[in-house]
């Protein structure tokens, strides 16, 4: 469950540097506009059973420089991510005071500690970048209220047989985590987290993208 220290920081440079190229040639503001409307649609294909309302206390965690944050500026809503400060400062993209009302952390996600609080957890895009991966999700279960919604989105292996030479050998750097669906769920049942729905959002020969929609126990 646990990558080397090296290994995760060599994870965390790429990253940094993924989004300086990935956003270096677009406009801020565009982006943005772009980037809102995709959070819109991905929440569309499960809002019906994780309804946020203006009440809702907000969790989005390992956020990221445009994290579904976005779309939820009128909750009281919390993000972070350990390369928050590092984002506000190579990219324009981010900035903390596009955001008023959404109250921003640098912290990993294994040390973010704020229990039973919230009623919507989101971990996008995130949980498979950490270092502990089983400790990252306990602290996701232990933020949220009993009986909140947890949704999590995964890169998850289609090919049980690639899945060694991916741990051993830098062919997915971003991702010091390399499971199945069957195995991501499991662990995330074992730390507390009822599946309600899972979706595919996207298929490819390597790795398909699912969300995992899941309840506190």
């Amino acid at each position: 469950m646990n990558v080397s220290t090296k290994r995760w920081k060599i994870a965390q440079w790429f990253e940094r540097k993924w989004w300086q190229n990935y956003l270096g040639e677009k406009d801020p503001a565009t982006y943005l506009e772009w980037k809102r409307n995709y959070w819109e649609s991905f929440y569309d294909k499960f809002k019906d059973i994780v309804p946020v309302d203006n009440n809702a206390v907000v969790l989005d965690a390992g956020c990221g420089p445009a994290g579904i944050f976005m779309i939820f500026t009128n909750q009281k809503t919390t993000a972070f991510d350990p390369l928050l400060d590092a984002y506000e400062t190579d990219l324009p993209h981010f900035r903390k005071a596009l955001y008023p009302s959404v109250q921003f952390n640098t912290i990993s996600l294994e040390e973010f500690n704020d229990n039973d609080k919230y009623d919507v957890v989101f971990c996008i895009n995130a949980i498979n970048h950490v270092k502990d991966i089983k400790e990252a999700t306990r602290q996701l279960v232990k933020s949220a209220k009993k009986g909140a919604k947890i949704i999590i989105s995964i890169d998850a292996h289609n090919h049980k047989w690639l899945q060694p030479f991916f741990k051993l050998i830098p062919g997915d750097i971003l991702h010091p985590h390399q499971y199945n669906l069957e195995e991501y769920i499991q662990l995330f049942e074992d730390c507390g987290i009822k599946t309600l729905r899972t979706i595919c959002m996207k298929k490819e020969f390597v790795f398909d993208y699912h969300v995992v929609v899941g309840e506190k126990l």
